[in-house]
């Protein structure tokens, strides 16, 4: 197949969702298929004028042969074009509505809500990245169910964590530094056990400076600073180091399309700490993690207190993760899922 993936760019941002969008067209073009990667300009998921000029110019280049298929992120942009998009047989590739990120205004939440609703129906497929998800593109943007897909994320073979083995826990937090990510309730709940031996690592990019200034600031004024690092963006050997010295996983989150750092975790045989935000609870087995409502940092915290300090749960919880681990998609085969799910848009 000859298939182009259009998505804003850039494309090597570190992100979950463009993880999963580098790993499927790696997949891909091992399989043999032709596979072109269109950056999209200008601001996403709310579409300024270069997003959709960008929009309409990149979908306009394409042979009329190309397997179209837009990532979520980029989709509000092509609403001016919609009837194009749809004559083409386009496929969205959904990680979660752009809709639903939390720290939207009201205003916004309203504008990509629309644009959704109105462009959700007209795909010949959508693939989403977790049941969840799935379910909820038909009661709440109008898709057809019968369009829909699952394709979820896969997972490498890793080393199990050796954790800090320090005196105390070593907790690790994977995300962009967004307020969807949760790490101001993170924050808060483990500033309630000031009595108990921890120190938080925040492993991410500093998507939105604002959220990223002021979780500084909030550990200074919850007087946990000392026990915080934000470490930025953190990829490769350094970041190995952080999961092979972590002793327990956390992410606070208010909603997630699935959960892959949860799941990295788990491939790693980590215990986790967990607010059950969207699929990520699906992801998580129970007896692997405690888990909490999304924003109940005292309850998140009161969670927290005994893996944090027992350490023989730790290794229950952690023996129940690895075993789960073992058990997720592997990236090898998702690829073939993918391709199998343009095939049926194309058919």
């Amino acid at each position: 197949m000859d298939i182009a993936l259009l998505v804003p760019g850039p494309f090597d941002t570190v992100s979950g969702g463009y993880e999963y969008d580098r790993r499927i067209v790696a997949g891909l073009r091992a399989l043999g298929h032709q596979v072109r990667v269109v950056e999209l300009a200008g601001r996403h998921p709310l579409p300024d004028e270069a997003a959709l000029a960008s929009a309409c110019a990149a979908l306009a280049a394409l042979p009329v042969d190309t397997h179209v298929v837009v990532d979520g992120l980029g989709l509000p942009a092509f609403e001016p074009v919609l009837d194009q998009l749809a004559a083409r047989g386009a496929v969205g590739l959904i990680h979660h509505p752009t809709a639903l990120e939390h720290g939207n205004p009201g205003p916004v939440r309203d504008a990509l809500r629309a644009a959704e609703a109105a462009i959700f129906p007209r795909m010949a497929r959508l693939v989403a990245t977790s049941p969840l998800t799935a379910r909820r593109l038909p009661e709440e943007f109008g898709a057809d169910p019968a369009r829909i897909a699952v394709v979820e994320p896969g997972t490498d073979p890793a080393p199990r964590s050796a954790g800090s083995g320090g005196e105390g826990c070593a907790i690790l937090a994977v995300g962009t530094l967004v307020p969807r990510k949760g790490h101001d309730v993170l924050l808060r709940a483990l500033a309630t056990l000031p009595d108990l031996d921890w120190r938080l690592t925040i492993a991410g990019a500093p998507r939105d400076p604002v959220h990223a200034d002021g979780l500084a600031a909030l550990a200074e004024e919850l007087g946990i600073a000392q026990r915080v690092t934000l470490a930025g963006e953190v990829t490769g050997e350094a970041l190995d180091a952080l999961w092979a010295g972590a002793d327990l996983f956390a992410l606070a989150t208010w909603w997630e399309g699935y959960g892959m750092a949860a799941a990295e975790a788990l491939a790693r045989g980590l215990p986790l700490a967990i607010t059950a935000g969207g699929a990520i609870a699906e992801v998580v087995p129970e007896g692997a993690a405690i888990v909490a409502p999304p924003g109940e940092h005292a309850l998140l915290g009161r969670g927290m207190r005994r893996p944090i300090f027992d350490r023989a749960l730790r290794a229950e919880m952690a023996e129940a993760a690895w075993q789960a681990g073992q058990r997720l998609p592997r990236w090898q085969d998702r690829a073939a899922a993918f391709a199998a799910e343009l095939d049926k848009a194309a058919a």
